[in-house]
C-alpha cells in the first residue's frame, strides 16, 4: 500500500466546519468507486484511516466521515460517549452524513466515480451508514459492522434505494438481539434489498485489533476477515 496517501479534507456543515480524511491511491488517474467511512465513536483516529487505506487498497476512493466537528476528538470512552449521544437519532446525525457524502463527491483530490458510491460504518458509524441510506441518499449500498439497527422511524415513505449489509457478531451485547428481527420487519415492509450475517462466537467490535474487553467488545480476526469479504463481495455486486 506504498501508493495509498491520506490528505486532511476539510467541508461545512451548515456554518461549522468539520475535518475527514480522503484516502487514495495517489497514481492512479481514472475515476474509482467512492466509499464513505464512517468511524467508531472514536471519531476520524488515525486507526481509522488506517483501516481506510486497506479499503483503499482494493480500489477505493475512501473518505473517513468526521461525525464531531473540527477539533473535537475524543479522548476517552466517556468523552466519545458523550460525543455519540449528541449526534445519534438526531437530525445532526444524517445531515453530518450526507454532508460528508457530498463532499466525497465534490473533492477534487482523487477521481471519484460519482455514480459507484457507497457508505459504510463500524459501530455507531454502523448506525450512521443505515442512517444514511434510510433518508433516501443516493448510493448503492450501505454496510454496518456490529452497529446498531434501531431507527427514529422519522423517514417516510419507501426511501431505500441502497442494498443494505449488516455484518453483526451474535453474541453482541449492545445490540439488543431483538434489533435484528426489528431491522428485517423494517426492511421487509419497504422491499429493500438487504443481508443480515450473524457471526458466531464474535461480540461488539470485532473488527478492532484493540479491542479487548472479552466478552463484550473483542477482536475476533477471522469474523473480521468474513465481513469484510461480505463487504466487497456485495460491492462488486452493486459497482
Amino acid at each position: 500500500m506504498s501508493n495509498i496517501t491520506a490528505s486532511s479534507l476539510s467541508y461545512q456543515v451548515g456554518n461549522d466546519t468539520f475535518e475527514g480524511y480522503l484516502v487514495f491511491a495517489a497514481d492512479h488517474q481514472a475515476p474509482q468507486p467512492g466509499i464513505l467511512v464512517a468511524p467508531n465513536w472514536m471519531g476520524a483516529t488515525e486507526d481509522a484511516v488506517a483501516q481506510a487505506k486497506t479499503i483503499a487498497a482494493n480500489g477505493y476512493v475512501v473518505l473517513v466521515a468526521d461525525l464531531y466537528g473540527q477539533g473535537q476528538r475524543p479522548t476517552s470512552g466517556d468523552e466519545a460517549g458523550a460525543m455519540m449521544m449528541a449526534v445519534k437519532d438526531k437530525p445532526a446525525e444524517v445531515e453530518r452524513m450526507q454532508a460528508a457524502l457530498a463532499a466525497l463527491r465534490t473533492q477534487t483530490l482523487a477521481a471519484v466515480d460519482a455514480t459507484k458510491v457507497a457508505a459504510i460504518g463500524f459501530c455507531f458509524g454502523g448506525h450512521c451508514a443505515l442512517e444514511l441510506a434510510r433518508s433516501g441518499a443516493d448510493i448503492k449500498a450501505a454496510v454496518s459492522f456490529h452497529g446498531t439497527l434501531d431507527t427514529t422511524g422519522s423517514y417516510a415513505g419507501n426511501t431505500i434505494s441502497a442494498s443494505l449489509l449488516v455484518l453483526d457478531g451474535a453474541a453482541d451485547p449492545l445490540v439488543p438481539r431483538e434489533q435484528l428481527a426489528a431491522f428485517a420487519n423494517e426492511m421487509n415492509s419497504k422491499g429493500v434489498d438487504w443481508q443480515l450475517a450473524s457471526f458466531a462466537g464474535a461480540v461488539h467490535s470485532f473488527t478492532d485489533p484493540k479491542a479487548n474487553n472479552e466478552g463484550v467488545a473483542q477482536y475476533h480476526p477471522e469474523v473480521t476477515q468474513r465481513a469484510f469479504k461480505r463487504m466487497y463481495q456485495l460491492l462488486d455486486e452493486v459497482f
